[in-house]
């Protein structure tokens, strides 16, 4: 009877050794697989929202840029291109800007930089058409060959980028769709994700909701059912009178007053002598702001993500450079707490242009910004 408990045990140990350790390594494997994000940068006006052409276009982003975004700490950028950069009116491919959007993908991947390849502008959609950007406004809502040109563009670029790892590369099909129905947006994104997936399974998609992603619209958002490889998206720049305060296209530009953060964002008796149209959208924007009022707001997309299971991401957040910088470290040190408080992955508008955290010319960090976002 000893000898034979000493085999059964014997082989429990020889069964334990092979398959414990076997299923550690699959567990592993399934971990490094998966595209996995917390805080990064949009890399922005060079494949999208940008009269650059030819070798300026080329020396924007170089490989010492994306070095240094991974050396300043953050784990992915959010690229962002253009239906106009990528393909002439007729659908034809630059090859010239398809190599750079290669460039960025495998400049992310030596910086061990996760990438989301965001198709940001269509000629048939502009997020900032109601301020008069976008070659067509957005009639992609109404256009059934506008949408069927959509999913082409995504089938090109499936066809392009799927070979790049799943755990590093990820696709948002659309930045920022303001459609008035909320159906509209949902039947579109999730026609393009079904396409997508007779392509690329395990690909991880971006899926943001209607009106410039706002978190207020999820509750209307219809995510694919049982899909695990998507990432929910929200946008914020609330409010927008202190993120946007001098911005050239938006409507508050006229005013040039005095702001305020936390608390009410700009005294009605400032408002005297301004432009109507910086004074409506101010007006707009009326009340005291913190961050317990940055939860209320992002809520409704926390309730969303955390009912399917899936990870929720701030695709855009920042504010312009004008505002104040001891206000501008408040609003950040209060935006980030939220997100920390709630799982909320990351990416910050912009690396190097409007919303910058270094210097253009010398890509010297701005310690003032930096020091809050990267803790």
């Amino acid at each position: 009877m000893k000898a034979k408990t000493l085999l059964f045990l014997a082989l429990a140990v020889a069964l334990f050794s092979c398959n414990g350790p076997q299923k550690e390594t699959e567990q592993t494997e399934k971990v490094e697989e998966s595209f996995v994000i917390k805080r990064g940068l949009n890399a922005s006006h060079w494949i999208s929202q940008s009269e650059k052409r030819g070798d300026e276009r080329s020396a924007y982003m170089k490989a010492e840029d994306f070095k240094k975004i991974a050396d300043m700490g953050f784990d992915h950028v959010r690229l962002p291109v253009d239906e106009m950069h990528l393909w002439d009116e007729n659908g034809v491919r630059n090859d010239t800007v398809f190599k750079l959007l290669h460039f960025g993908i495998s400049e992310c991947l030596k910086n061990n930089l996760r990438c989301i390849v965001d198709l940001h502008v269509l000629r048939s959609h502009h997020f900032n058409a109601a301020n008069g950007d976008g070659e067509g406004a957005n009639r992609l809502w109404e256009d059934d060959q506008a949408q069927q040109d959509f999913i082409k563009f995504w089938k090109e670029l499936s066809a392009e980028l799927k070979d790049y790892p799943n755990s590093m590369v990820a696709y948002e099909p659309m930045n920022e769709a303001v459609a008035d129905d909320h159906e509209d947006w949902n039947k579109l994104i999730n026609w393009v994700i079904s396409e997508i997936r007779k392509l690329e399974p395990e690909r991880t998609i971006i899926m943001g909701s209607n009106k410039w992603q706002g978190a207020w619209t999820f509750p209307y958002l219809k995510v694919p059912e049982g899909d695990k490889n998507i990432i929910l998206s929200f946008h914020t720049y609330t409010p927008i009178p202190f993120t946007h305060y001098r911005a050239s296209w938006n409507p508050v530009r006229s005013y040039d007053g005095s702001i305020n953060y936390p608390g009410i964002i700009v005294d009605t008796n400032d408002l005297v002598g301004h432009k109507e149209e910086a004074i409506n959208e101010i007006m707009m924007y009326y009340g005291a702001y913190n961050a317990d009022v940055f939860e209320k707001e992002i809520l409704p997309a926390v309730k969303v993500a955390d009912s399917l299971g899936l990870q929720l991401f701030c695709g855009e957040f920042g504010c312009f450079p004008t505002t104040p910088m001891e206000m501008r470290q408040q609003w950040y040190t209060d935006m980030i707490s939220v997100f920390e408080k709630h799982n909320i992955a990351w990416a910050h508008w912009n690396y190097k242009n409007d919303f910058p955290v270094v210097d253009a010319e010398t890509l010297e960090p701005i310690d003032e910004i930096l020091s809050v976002i990267i803790k």
